[in-house]
């Protein structure tokens, strides 16, 4: 299985979303279904973004519908 995965500045520095709102989604996960979306991943103290899985994410949120998996 491939991902696509980015660090949070690199994720912010290809998008129109700063790094401070990107973390505070990611820290707000639990509330906002960034967690379940799957689109965190940690390894250690490092945080990457899988930017398919988020885009399925933010895709959800203007739709009002359930992230799928």
């Amino acid at each position: 299985m491939s991902r696509n995965l980015k660090t949070v500045a690199q994720f912010a520095d290809a998008t129109p979303f700063t790094e401070a709102q990107l973390r505070w989604w990611i820290f707000n996960g639990p509330e906002n279904g960034l967690s379940e979306s799957r689109a965190v991943v940690r390894l250690g103290r490092r945080v990457y973004i899988d930017t398919d899985a988020f885009d399925r994410w933010l895709d959800a949120q203007q739709c009002g519908r359930a992230v799928p998996a």
